[in-house]
């Protein structure tokens, strides 16, 4: 049996969150980089986690008459997304030396990635700082802070350099 956060080859395993933020790609790039994640050594098994919403959270339940085609639509668009990260964060892993699983699971991220916490066992998550503000991670809530409350591990919130932070939130 492996111990509280190695993977089934006594590796510490790793799951980075990632999305189609510019904030989640340098969390990737980062975990490659520092030996603080494991991964710059290769003493860690890396898993990479996409959270898809489902069509239903993006509609809305009841969205009327007409409805199935623009579930239509949301599911051609948010698959579309998922495989664009998906491909983003292989071309990150190759630029960086890293082999890695990915999976897309459907779901609300704060709860997928927890979850996948549980399931990879793993040892670290790391997530990206979308830099929200008081009002705007009250509206909306933060994925990082969730995590970082509820998964059962440690959590590696990486924050981007203010200058490669994209210009709109450098202001």
């Amino acid at each position: 049996m492996a111990a509280e956060g190695e993977g089934e080859q006594g590796k510490t395993v790793v799951v980075v969150g990632v999305d189609d933020s510019e904030h989640s790609s340098y969390a990737l790039e980062w975990t490659g980089q520092h030996p603080a994640s494991g991964m710059a050594g290769g003493g860690a098994a890396l898993v990479i986690v996409h959270a898809k919403p489902s069509p239903s959270s993006v509609v809305g339940f009841g969205a009327g008459p007409g409805s199935g085609e623009v579930v239509r639509f949301v599911e051609a668009d948010l698959r579309k997304t998922a495989e664009d990260v998906v491909e983003r964060a292989r071309r990150l892993c190759i630029a960086n030396a890293m082999h890695a699983l990915i999976e897309v699971i459907e779901g609300e991220p704060r709860y997928v990635l927890c979850n996948a916490v549980e399931k990879h066992n793993a040892g670290l998550l790391v997530v990206g700082s979308h830099g929200y503000g008081a009002i705007k991670r009250a509206f909306l809530g933060s994925v990082s802070d969730y995590c970082a409350h509820h998964a059962h591990c440690s959590v590696m919130i990486v924050k981007q350099p203010k200058a490669k932070r994209p210009r709109a939130e450098a202001a």
